[in-house]
């Protein structure tokens, strides 16, 4: 039976000094989801891969199932037979929105086998309800990006008050994901509750001088801006030579350099793709100089973010 496939992108959490607030789509990778219409009653995942048997195929325990199922529940359709083909195409407790993206490719492509008509805003609570399953949290800043698209900023995230700024032309993001796993629940379990007065302002500004940089088009004023003065310094250390890969990006012209999400990917935001590319292979070089083996993502920003392929 023919059905629906919806692509999802990868999404870099936090942007350095947006944590929790801000989320930044990638063109690549992303998963994958074909929703159909099924005779048996009910919402079955068939098919699952690309996860190394990680995955579960209970609905309820599944991101992008409870997704679905919070979507039927919203559409008074809860014995309606679908399946779900799950396709992920990119790592694990990598840092770029893993869980996220399923969940949102899940409800935008059974939202178009079932024509609700609804925008994507309007999918947000249901895609957040599978990410809030697999992080334990309630945090938006992966899968605003990843269904919306753009740089997005997430005023408040229980009422989904989540705008789009502006991206500044040939803005372009270098990824280095080392082969490492690093756990959205472990990270967040690290970071202390207590800033010094010094520090909020310092970030407070950072934000700031952020958003204007993007909004007037000033690279210089984005490259001054992105410094992370609180999550970044607790995160380091799960991350082998990561100021070394900083570094390295940075003496290649990249505006700012941090940790993607949780980690352990670390990206570079850069003023065009040919900064990006030397970039990228000197992060991939740091890593390996700390004898961990990486992989690259070379993207500009995703203006369109999820879509029906």
């Amino acid at each position: 039976m023919s059905g629906i496939k919806a692509f999802a992108p990868a999404t870099v959490g936090n942007i350095g000094v947006g944590f929790d607030i801000m989320g930044m789509a990638l063109e690549r990778p992303g998963d994958e989801v074909v929703a159909r219409k099924s005779d048996t009653k009910g919402l079955r995942i068939t098919k699952i891969t690309g996860h190394q048997g990680r995955l579960p195929y209970e609905v309820e325990k599944n991101t992008a199932g409870v997704a679905v199922l919070q979507l039927l529940e919203h559409l008074g359709e809860t014995d309606l037979g679908i399946e779900l083909d799950i396709h992920k195409k990119m790592p694990f407790g990598s840092g770029l929105g893993s869980s996220a993206a399923s969940a949102v490719a899940a409800v935008l492509a059974v939202s178009e086998l079932l024509r609700t008509g609804m925008s994507k805003r309007e999918l947000l609570p249901f895609a957040c309800a599978g990410e809030q399953m697999a992080t334990g949290s309630f945090i938006t800043d992966n899968v605003a990006p990843s269904l919306l698209g753009g740089i997005v900023l997430i005023r408040d995230g229980e009422s989904y008050d989540i705008h789009r700024l502006h991206v500044p032309r040939g803005l372009y993001v270098a990824v280095a994901y080392p082969h490492i796993e690093i756990l959205t629940k472990s990270a967040r379990a690290l970071l202390k509750s207590d800033v010094s007065m010094a520090q909020y302002v310092r970030q407070s500004a950072n934000v700031g001088g952020f958003i204007v940089g993007l909004f007037n088009g000033d690279i210089d004023l984005i490259g001054r801006s992105l410094k992370d003065e609180i999550i970044e310094p607790q995160r380091a250390g799960l991350i082998p030579g990561f100021y070394d890969v900083k570094d390295a990006a940075l003496a290649e012209g990249a505006l700012g350099c941090s940790i993607s999400g949780a980690g352990p990917s670390v990206f570079a935001l850069c003023a065009n793709s040919l900064v990006a590319e030397n970039a990228g292979r000197a992060m991939k070089q740091a890593f390996a100089k700390h004898g961990v083996e990486s992989e690259l993502f070379l993207s500009p920003v995703n203006q369109e973010g999820a879509r029906i392929c």
